[in-house]
């Protein structure tokens, strides 16, 4: 089996060997004849989770009748296309990927609904997920291909200029989102290639960048198929580059941290365990909790750009009211304070960047406006 894939399935993992000659195409099953060979078979996958790596499993349940129902269950072609294109041995076939590719092909599958919400079978969900999507391979004429122009700066050759370099895939053999294009670029065509990623889901924010002139996520960004021109892909505008694609973002951590963004209090809670607050005071944070600090909005603002020394900018200070607005902080006095001055928060000129950078859909400058409020009236 593909080293790719030893992750996802056990080593104890039963086998079915394949049929050496090709099934005839008179050949017949009945639906009961179909669906038992698939729940034995199920059977035995489940229990090769349950049973220690070094005892040994007896496979002799699953007999040569068995398994020629198993396989007149499924279309032939499809399983040898998959079995081709994953490197799996033939024979045998691990049961386990048997049980993906027969997910892929039957959704309507008993066994599938017998066994897919068990544990048994989660090692192999994603891989079932991706051959679920997984089609006949484009003929090699039938190519849609698209040029990328990264940005390039190596701090081990400071005497050379950044620049673009381009690269140019197949986007019939590339994933849908930009981070897609990236990783198989550096995984295929170019390892010095750097940036940042981690949860590819819009979680985590590592993989922030300006991509055709606006700050995203390369991970929620589709590439443009339609559109002829090449992308385009910079490192978040106004920061220093440690390189490539990758921003330091040390001074924008600095200032998170200078507005003390966790809960302070003064007594303990009544009952000793939990802070309460209730429903109404709770959703009041919706809009503001869900900022994943990807520094999107904040790199996109011109007052930023130019005061980022001293101004906060649009992520800060949003979360800077999200602590203003929980009812269950009581060091609310103190934090306004530290905002009192010309530069922490007045900065913003409501040019609004921020809120349309924002790859989360959340409005920095609607929650600057409300600190703003805030400080002018005591609320």
């Amino acid at each position: 089996m593909d080293d790719s894939l030893s992750h996802a399935y056990p080593k104890t993992c039963p086998t079915v060997t394949c049929l050496h000659e090709p099934v005839p195409a008179d050949s017949e099953s009945s639906e009961a004849e179909v669906d038992n060979a698939e729940l034995l078979i199920g059977q035995r996958f489940h229990q090769s989770f349950d049973t220690p790596p070094t005892a040994d499993i007896d496979n002799s349940a699953l007999s040569e009748e068995t398994e020629r129902h198993f396989f007149l269950s499924i279309d032939r072609p499809q399983l040898q296309l998959y079995i081709a294109k994953f490197d799996c041995p033939s024979p045998p076939v691990p049961i386990a990927i048997v049980l993906d590719i027969m997910a892929a092909l039957r959704s309507s599958s008993r066994l599938v609904g017998a066994f897919s919400r068990t544990a048994a079978i989660r090692p192999g969900t994603v891989f079932t997920r991706s051959m679920a999507s997984v089609s006949e391979p484009p003929k090699e004429s039938d190519t849609k291909m698209k040029s990328f122009q990264i940005y390039r700066w190596n701090p081990d050759t400071p005497s050379e200029k950044p620049r673009l370099q381009t690269y140019t895939l197949d986007l019939n053999k590339t994933g849908p989102m930009i981070l897609d294009a990236l990783i198989r670029i550096k995984n295929e065509i170019d390892p010095t290639l750097t940036f940042r990623r981690s949860c590819r889901e819009g979680i985590c924010g590592s993989c922030a960048m300006n991509i055709n002139g606006q700050n995203t996520l390369a991970c929620l960004c589709r590439i443009p198929v339609e559109a002829a021109s090449d992308v385009k892909i910079y490192p978040l505008p106004h920061t220093y580059v440690v390189k490539d694609l990758v921003p330091d973002l040390t001074h924008f951590y600095k200032q998170y941290k200078s507005i003390k963004p966790y809960l302070q209090r003064d007594t303990p809670a009544e009952d000793g365990k939990e802070y309460r607050q209730t429903k109404e005071d709770r959703r009041k944070l919706d809009g503001l909790y869900e900022c994943i600090l990807c520094a999107c909005c904040s790199t996109s603002c011109p007052s930023y750009w130019w005061n980022s020394e001293e101004y906060l900018g649009p992520a800060i200070l949003l979360q800077s009211y999200r602590w203003l607005a929980d009812s269950r902080d009581q060091r609310t006095a103190e934090r306004k304070a530290n905002l009192e001055n010309s530069m922490s928060l007045y900065r913003c000129h409501t040019i609004l960047n921020c809120t349309r950078a924002c790859p989360k859909g959340l409005n920095p400058g609607k929650a600057i406006a409300e600190i703003k409020k805030q400080m002018a009236f005591g609320s």
